[in-house]
């Protein structure tokens, strides 16, 4: 009887433990029945990923050029970015000054910049440059001297110099342009010329009357005293040679000065 009891309470024990080793669950089991959270999108940093109307290639062709930011219209430049910025952010970086800045930048100092290179930095200032020579393109006929429409294209030309450079615009009887000639490169601080050297040219061009111009690397168009000093000598110096001093134009960064109008010849 005492086997009995002791066999039937040991089955009677059987469900309990049976139940207590369902109870547990393992490590991995419980994770998989946790929540899972939803994963990180990454940001892309490829020109490629973003929608199509979004890249500045294909809203050129869609929508025209005059439409492209100047970020974007120098990530056109650019083509590429580099590992972790795409082309536009790369572009904006450049921009954080300003097109003109960028445009200032000496090929070797703008190569060196993360991402850019030589073959990048090139074309950027290449692009700079052929926009400057057709805003200053000549005509075939010969143009009537304007003085504004001189003063802005000097600006563009001119205003990001960081040396001074002084030339002269020839003009015929008529006060028609025959030619403009950059005569001189200076310093940071000064274009020093002889009057001799502008004559000399004017003779050759077989000018009446010429405009001289200079920009200043400070970015002022304001004439300086050895401006006034330098423009009187000249202007006595032509008279000798029957040709007139029509005008001096002082350039700045973002304007110009000229001193006929200021009367100050």
């Amino acid at each position: 009887m005492t086997d009995v009891v002791h066999t039937l309470t040991s089955i009677n024990a059987l469900p309990n433990a049976a139940s207590r080793t369902v109870c547990r669950r393992s490590p991995a089991a419980a994770a998989a029945r946790a929540p899972r959270q939803p994963r990180a999108t990454a940001m892309t940093h490829v020109i490629s990923d973003l929608p199509s109307d979004e890249r500045p290639r294909e809203r050129l062709v869609a929508h025209g050029v005059q439409t492209l930011s100047d970020s974007e219209l120098i990530a056109v430049l650019l083509g590429s970015g580099m590992h972790g910025k795409n082309a536009i952010q790369l572009a904006r970086e450049l921009l954080a000054d300003g097109m003109a800045a960028l445009m200032r930048r000496d090929p070797a100092e703008l190569a060196a910049v993360p991402g850019i290179g030589i073959a990048k930095a090139s074309r950027i200032l290449a692009a700079g440059e052929y926009a400057r020579r057709v805003f200053c393109g000549k005509p075939d006929d010969l143009p009537d001297f304007d003085v504004d429409l001189m003063g802005r294209k000097l600006v563009t030309a001119y205003g990001h110099h960081r040396q001074e450079r002084l030339g002269a615009v020839f003009l015929d009887s008529r006060r028609r342009i025959k030619v403009q000639r950059e005569i001189f490169v200076g310093t940071a601080n000064n274009a020093l010329v002889s009057t001799r050297d502008i004559i000399r040219q004017a003779v050759v061009d077989d000018a009446i009357s010429i405009v001289l111009f200079h920009n200043h690397p400070s970015g002022s168009s304001s004439p300086s005293n050895d401006d006034l000093e330098f423009t009187m000598k000249v202007k006595e110096s032509l008279a000798f040679a029957d040709i007139e001093l029509l005008d001096h134009l002082i350039i700045g960064a973002h304007s110009y000065c000229s001193m006929s109008r200021q009367g100050l010849l």
